[in-house]
């Protein structure tokens, strides 16, 4: 499965909001010019954040946006989702009934086959990774890392 660069985006904007502070909302034109991103593309993934309850939007010549809850409460799985929607990444089509196996009994089919068990466990693995990491988690990391990183993005901010 591939994400989409939305996800990237929408990573990368929560933790900037994070080092910038909530105090005022960052309009899309901010945010995208601080990541060289077109701007209207990256406003449908902002609303998507805003939608899930990720963060909130603000209209306006003033208007923006803010993180609608901490970074502690906000897990990769819950960016992801919102992005991507809720769906499944592997979707059997249950090819075996078809070709060689459009003649075997139906009771052979009444399992899932090993190609779908597999792909489905690897999904719920990666999922519960997803789920169990949160943007803070990721924020430290990050600072980690690069410690200068959440000054750099605030000097920028103020300066642009």
């Amino acid at each position: 499965m591939r994400m989409s660069e939305g996800v990237e985006w929408a990573m990368h904007c929560c933790l900037t909001l994070a080092w910038l502070g909530n105090e005022v909302p960052v309009s899309t034109a901010k945010l995208a010019a601080g990541f060289e991103l077109p701007s209207a593309y990256l406003n449908k993934q902002l609303q998507a954040l805003a939608k899930a309850g990720i963060m909130t939007s603000t209209p306006g010549a003033r208007g923006g946006f803010r993180l609608a809850r901490p970074l502690e409460e906000i897990t990769v799985m819950d960016v992801v989702t919102a992005i991507e929607g809720p769906g499944e990444a592997f979707q059997c089509t249950e090819i075996r009934r078809r070709g060689a196996g459009a003649e075997r009994p139906e009771w052979q089919f009444r399992t899932p086959c090993a190609v779908s068990t597999a792909m489905r466990k690897a999904e719920m693995a990666w999922r519960r990774a997803l789920a169990a990491q949160t943007l803070a988690d990721v924020q430290a990391a990050a600072d980690r890392r690069a410690p200068q990183a959440g000054e750099a993005i605030r000097r920028w901010y103020a300066q642009n």
